[in-house]
């Protein structure tokens, strides 16, 4: 039985990007996987910067809206990064209520470690070892990204057999 399509898939059906179909099938889950986490770094950055702006204009100091701000954005970033990973992505076979948030659990929960090693990472390169903040914020975002797709793969949206 031949899968529905997706949008993806019936937009490199168009003749403009036939050339690109086989190694599009061939690697389509990462490189969806890459394309939605340029959106969620977007998204990230985004509600960031409206969550300062709304703090900062309610009078919220500085510790604040850097707390806060981060926190929503993270959020916001991590919802969407979930349920385009679960839709398009992984393509998520999890139904029901309880299948779905074990699911939901896992991914935040992988996110939340992911969160950990970064600011370790970025602890340790930058505030004990004194390197450059971004170069040491690129390798662990590259990391980052790696040790999220693993976990996403490996033991959040992993297909039964």
């Amino acid at each position: 039985m031949q899968q529905k399509k997706d949008i993806f898939d019936r937009i490199m059906d168009l003749p403009v990007f036939r050339t690109f179909e086989k190694p599009y099938k061939k690697h389509k889950e990462v490189l969806l996987y890459l394309f939605f986490g340029v959106l969620t770094t977007a998204v990230s950055f985004l509600t960031a910067g409206l969550s300062k702006a709304v703090l900062e204009s309610a009078g919220v100091g500085a510790d604040g809206v850097s707390l806060a701000s981060t926190c929503f954005s993270w959020v916001c970033a991590v919802t969407f990064a979930y349920v385009t990973n679960r839709i398009w992505v992984f393509s998520s076979e999890a139904r029901g209520a309880k299948a779905i948030l074990n699911e939901a659990a896992g991914f935040y929960g992988g996110r939340l470690f992911t969160l950990l090693v970064e600011t370790v990472m970025m602890w340790v390169g930058y505030s004990r070892l004194d390197f450059n903040y971004w170069i040491t914020k690129i390798v662990a975002n590259v990391v980052v990204l790696i040790l999220n797709y693993v976990i996403s793969k490996l033991f959040v949206f992993r297909k039964e057999k």
